[in-house]
């Protein structure tokens, strides 16, 4: 490894976090340590983007409250953090859209770092390239982080722009954690523009089952049913404290079509697969 250059990572997670569990967070970790122990990317922080309200998907709740158990979920994380910028906007934004962002954020934080402490950068780049240690490329790339089922949602006609797919496996990049009876090798085979970038495409098994659901756990919730150890202690906390979760939420925007449906009726949509 001496010499080589290491790209330094992002992984953002796109979704509804409806409400985030342990099987999100894990998401993150078990990407970091594929990515890793590749010998070519050495992954500096994981951001969590809750959807907006203007998703307006079934049973979706308030983005502050998703945007507040996140935070919780992951305020012990020295890594992982949250980010409000999607949510906060007053309609629906394309997953593309939300990427393009983050990047431009990395690299303005990147400039800002430059500019300001130019003493220290001097002496950092002066380390690298005298140092033996893989040194580490100064712009950070973005890339989505999904389960499978996001994957397979790129195949299914009409829930996404043909062009967001292309240009987010082509410029960014898709970490893919696995879940028991997907397959993304397969998914990836059918598809032509996924095979085109496939070697964008990062697969990573996970050995270890954990078949957490959103959709099951809100569930449990409504008919009053233990949640703990599926999301962390705060978050359930969180949801008793506020009464979230029951018959009622889970009706919000029962029979309204989906924002990317609505925008892209009759065309392409581009819609995001999460639960």
């Amino acid at each position: 490894m001496e010499g080589q250059n290491l790209s330094k990572v992002v992984l953002l997670a796109c979704g509804s976090f409806n409400p985030i569990t342990n099987m999100h967070l894990r998401m993150f970790e078990l990407a970091r340590d594929h990515l890793e122990d590749t010998g070519q990317y050495r992954v500096i922080k994981g951001i969590i983007s809750p959807v907006g309200d203007a998703y307006k998907k079934k049973g979706l709740i308030e983005a502050c409250h998703r945007v507040e158990m996140a935070r919780l979920a992951s305020e012990n994380s020295g890594w992982i953090t949250v980010d409000s910028w999607e949510c906060l906007q007053p309609e629906w934004v394309e997953t593309l859209k939300v990427i393009q962002h983050h990047y431009e954020e990395q690299m303005a934080a990147e400039q800002n770092d430059d500019d300001v402490d130019t003493v220290r950068y001097a002496k950092k780049r002066r380390y690298l390239e005298g140092s033996t240690h893989p040194k580490i490329r100064e712009c950070p790339q973005v890339m989505m982080l999904c389960g499978a089922d996001v994957l397979g949602s790129f195949v299914v006609p009409n829930l996404w722009k043909q062009d967001d797919i292309a240009e987010i496996l082509r410029r960014y990049g898709v970490v893919c954690i696995t879940r028991s009876g997907s397959d993304p090798h397969k998914l990836i085979h059918q598809s032509d523009v996924l095979w085109k970038h496939r070697k964008n495409i990062h697969v990573v098994p996970e050995w270890v089952t954990n078949e957490i659901s959103a959709t099951h756990v809100r569930r449990a919730l409504r008919r009053g049913q233990s949640v703990r150890y599926l999301l962390p202690d705060e978050v359930v906390h969180y949801i008793q404290e506020h009464k979230l979760y029951n018959s009622e939420t889970e009706q919000r925007n029962a029979g309204v079509v989906l924002a990317p449906l609505q925008r892209y009726a009759g065309a392409s949509s581009g819609q995001r697969g999460s639960a």
